[in-house]
């Protein structure tokens, strides 16, 4: 399917238009860094609700993305192609649990988050390359995000001058 056709399909359909994170995912460079920062308005919005309400969004966003994104990667009988960026989206989410408030730390927490997704350390590498469908989409990138929201909370333990 060329591009044309899949800006078309991704545009009109709700089910690609979320998986392709608003669209974010059609982004002809580095479309997981650009479905990232369409998280980071949803983060805005979500960041001063209670821990438990928080923790909630991410449960649910992770697990209908699941659905979601094989869904999509099926309709298109593409596999895991890098325009679903619905697991970007909610692997920030989580990377920011517990993340101050305040840019640097939103900042931080992207940073962190690319990193883990891109570089794939064990075992984020073997779980992208061994787990189909939907569950596989979105594992590797919870995982990157644990791996993140570590990294994260590191920063705002031993840094907190920050």
């Amino acid at each position: 399917m060329d591009q044309k056709e899949l800006n078309k399909r991704v545009l009109s359909s709700p089910i690609h238009f979320l998986a392709f994170g608003f669209g974010t995912g059609l982004s002809p460079i580095a479309p997981g860094t650009v479905g990232t920062l369409a998280a980071i308005p949803i983060y805005l919005l979500i960041q001063p609700l209670p821990l438990i309400a928080y923790l909630l969004i991410c449960l649910v966003v992770s697990l209908f993305g699941i659905w979601l994104c094989g869904r999509s990667q099926d309709e298109l009988n593409l596999h895991d192609p890098g325009g679903i960026v619905w697991d970007e989206i909610a692997g920030y989410l989580i990377t920011m649990i517990l993340a101050p408030p305040g840019w640097l730390w939103i900042v931080l927490g992207f940073i962190f988050f690319r990193i883990f997704d891109i570089w794939k350390p064990w075992p984020i590498r073997w779980i992208d390359s061994k787990v189909e469908g939907g569950l596989g989409v979105m594992l590797d990138d919870i995982i990157a995000a644990v791996f993140a929201l570590v990294a994260l909370q590191l920063c705002v333990y031993f840094i907190p001058l920050l």
